[in-house]
Parts: C-alpha cells; sequence; structure tokens
C-alpha cells in the first residue's frame, strides 16, 4: 500500500506543520470510514492509554538500550555507530501501512538537513520487514534508514510493545492491513509510536510516546532539543 505523500501533494500542503497534515488525514480517513469503525478505533486507543503502558515506557534521564538492526538494504546499523557522530533521534513507528506514520517521516525527512546541522543522526524503528522497509523508503523517497526490529525486540525494551486487541485486528484484516504478512509473525504486536532524542552518551533527553497514533511531536519541537 502506497499512501499519498508530500511530495505528491500541492505546495501548500508542505507549508502546514505536522499537526495540521495529521488533522487532515485524520478527517479525510474518518470521512470515509463508517462511524462503529471509527468508534473501535478511538476504543483501542482509549484501552491502551488505559493499560498504563506510558508508566513502563523509558523517559528522559533513561539511558537508551543499545541496539544493532538492519536497514532497508539489510545492512546491519549500530546505535554505538550513530552515537560517535553526535545525538541520535530515534522515530519507531507502527509500519508503512499506516498513513500517520508516512506523515510523521515524510515530515521529519523535510526536516533532515536541519536536524544533521545540528550534529545529529536520524532513524525510524518499525517491525516491518526489509522488504516492507524497502518498499517505504523508496516511495517515500525518505533519506534516512528505516530499521527492522523483528519481533519488537529494540521496542519491548523502550516499553513501548502492545497486542493490538482482536475487535482491531477484525477491523485490520477487513481494510487489508496484514500485519502478519508486514512483520513475518503471527503476534499482533505493535509498537506504540514514539520519538526519543538521545545525547552522544546514549541518555535520553526527549522522550515522547503517543498512544494516540494520531498525533506525533513536530520536527521543530526536535530540532529545538537538539539546538538547546
Amino acid at each position: 500500500m502506497k499512501w499519498r505523500g508530500l511530495e505528491e501533494a500541492a505546495a501548500a500542503t508542505q507549508t502546514k506543520t505536522l499537526a495540521e497534515q495529521l488533522r487532515d488525514r485524520r478527517e479525510l480517513a474518518e470521512r470515509y470510514t463508517p462511524p462503529d469503525v471509527v468508534a473501535l478505533y478511538q476504543r483501542a486507543i482509549d484501552e491502551l492509554r488505559a493499560s498504563g503502558i506510558l508508566d513502563h515506557t523509558l523517559k528522559a534521564g533513561d539511558r537508551a538500550p543499545e541496539f544493532s538492526l538492519p536497514d532497508e538494504n539489510e545492512k546491519a546499523i549500530t546505535s554505538a555507530a550513530l552515537l560517535k557522530r553526535g545525538p541520535l533521534v530515534i522515530c519507531f513507528f507502527r509500519g508503512r501501512w499506516c498513513p500517520y506514520d508516512v506523515t510523521q517521516l515524510e515530515a521529519m525527512n523535510q526536516f533532515l538537513p536541519q536536524i544533521q546541522a545540528a550534529g545529529a543522526s536520524l532513524v525510524a524503528i518499525s517491525p516491518q520487514k526489509a522488504q516492507q522497509a524497502f518498499f517505504m523508503h523508496d516511495q517515500h523517497k525518505l533519506r534516512f534508514s528505516l530499521l527492522c526490529d523483528g519481533g519488537n525486540q529494540v521496542a519491548r525494551q523502550f516499553g513501548l510493545v502492545y497486542r493490538v486487541p482482536e475487535f482491531q485486528q477484525q477491523v485490520y484484516q477487513r481494510s487489508f492491513v496484514n500485519l502478519p504478512f508486514a512483520n513475518g509473525d503471527n503476534s499482533w504486536e505493535l509498537p506504540a509510536p514514539a520519538t526519543y532524542v538521545t545525547g552522544s552518551d546514549g541518555v535520553i533527553r526527549f522522550a515522547r510516546v503517543d498512544v494516540d497514533y494520531r498525533e506525533r511531536p513536530e520536527p521543530t519541537e526536535i530540532l529545538n532539543v537538539l539546538r538547546s
């Protein structure tokens, strides 16, 4: 599945904040989605928030786990190597099938030159297979690595992993979101979308976990952290 990207949209869209773009995505999605299905998505969000997941996620001041993961070309990328260059921005996302993930990553892609000018690296991590990551990287012309976290092993260390509830699995299956195929396992587990900034010492300086996947931090907020 290929979601329409920023480069394919009107020029005016590129001047919008990420929050405005995500709002547009939500309004469009809900316009063509039956109200009972919209209610099920909201129920899943509410149940995830009530689960207490946010009590167990890593936060500012914690040390980020080290990792070694394959990128979209199946090349191993290590956090140790990235941190030798400077700070590291990590975006955990669900997969190429999610329009909100696509919107965030394309927005981050637009800000990549400023992120690099601040001396930082940017990677995005999801449980999808390398083939899915390759398609996403190519289709949306991303200029940073998409890392493949099979089994959500790294996301689990950040405290982000949850299981998609049965009622939402059925909705996904009806809308052709095939997580077992995309991720290569039958766990139906995903990471809550999250954005982290670590210093070159590996200590987390900024952490935001969005149990409501329709919300993400502004790239300018990330830049402010890197420049502070």
